[in-house]
């Protein structure tokens, strides 16, 4: 978990923008690449949800391993 200490800057007295250390803007781009990742492995997952399979064990056999 990501703990953040963000300075926020308001323009007309309304927040406008955030302002984050070097280290918390690498660390929330890590977790956004995460994420996207994630999302596309469960998109995969689920495309091949119905594809054939076989038991590791007779994989290897397949392979001479």
């Amino acid at each position: 978990m990501i703990t953040l200490k963000p300075n926020i800057l308001e323009k007309d007295g309304k927040k406008e923008f955030v302002v984050l250390s070097y280290e918390e803007y690498l660390q929330v781009q890590e977790e956004l690449e995460n994420y996207e990742d994630l999302k596309e492995l469960r998109k995969a997952k689920t495309k091949e949800s119905d594809a054939p399979t076989i038991p590791l064990a007779e994989a290897r056999k397949l392979v001479g391993v």
